[in-house]
C-alpha cells in the first residue's frame, strides 16, 4: 500500500507538512483566485458565478462581501441563503461544511487549521486540520472565533466576539471566552 500524499494526511486530520509541493501549488491558485474575487466590482450574480468556482460547493443566493480570505476554498462548502459579512476568514485546510440560511458577521474567522500544543512538536513544522461544521439558521456575531474541530448545531446564535471552542448544541444563545450556552431558545 502506498503512503498517504500531505494533502491526504491534511484531510484526515493527520500531521501533514504544509510546505509540501502539491499544497503550495493548490494555496497559490487560491490565492490569484481570491485576488480576483476581491477586486470584482459588486455585482452579485457575477460574484456568485465566481464563487461556484472557487468554493467545493455553494448553495443558491449566497453573498461574501469583499475583503475574504482563505486557505484553499475547495474545502468549503455553503448551502442556500448564506451571507458572510467584511473580513470573513475561513481557514479550510480542512472541510469547513455550513448549512442553509447561515449568516456571519464582519470579522468572523473559522479556522479549520491548528498545530501541535506541544513546543518540541510544533516547532517541527507540521500542522494540524480539523474539519468545522455550522448546522442551518445560525447567526455568528461580528468578531467570533470558531475553532478547529467545533461543530454548532441548528438555529443557534453565537455571541459578538465569542471564541468557540467546544462544540454548541442546536437551538441556543451562546457567547463569551470561551463560548457557552447562555440560553435555551
Amino acid at each position: 500500500m502506498s503512503a498517504k500524499t500531505e494533502y491526504q494526511k491534511m484531510l484526515a486530520g493527520e500531521l501533514y507538512d504544509a510546505g509540501d509541493a502539491e499544497l503550495l501549488q493548490m494555496r497559490t491558485k487560491a490565492r490569484e483566485q481570491v485576488q480576483v474575487y476581491n477586486q470584482s466590482p459588486y455585482d452579485k450574480d457575477k460574484r456568485a458565478v465566481l464563487l461556484q468556482q472557487i468554493l467545493g460547493k455553494t448553495g443558491g443566493n449566497i453573498d461574501i462581501q469583499t475583503p475574504f480570505f482563505f486557505d484553499y476554498g475547495c474545502h468549503i462548502e455553503v448551502g442556500d441563503n448564506f451571507f458572510a459579512n467584511f473580513n470573513c476568514v475561513l481557514l479550510d485546510c480542512n472541510y469547513i461544511k455550513i448549512g442553509h440560511n447561515v449568516f456571519l458577521a464582519p470579522n468572523v474567522q473559522i479556522y479549520a487549521a491548528h498545530h501541535p500544543l506541544i513546543a518540541a512538536e510544533r516547532i517541527k513544522g507540521p500542522e494540524l486540520a480539523s474539519q468545522v461544521n455550522i448546522g442551518d439558521n445560525v447567526w455568528i456575531g461580528g468578531g467570533s472565533i470558531i475553532c478547529p474541530g467545533v461543530s454548532i448545531g441548528a438555529n443557534t446564535t453565537i455571541g459578538a466576539g465569542s471564541v468557540v471552542t467546544k462544540n454548541i448544541p442546536a437551538n441556543v444563545v451562546a457567547a463569551g471566552n470561551p463560548c457557552r450556552v447562555i440560553r435555551n431558545l
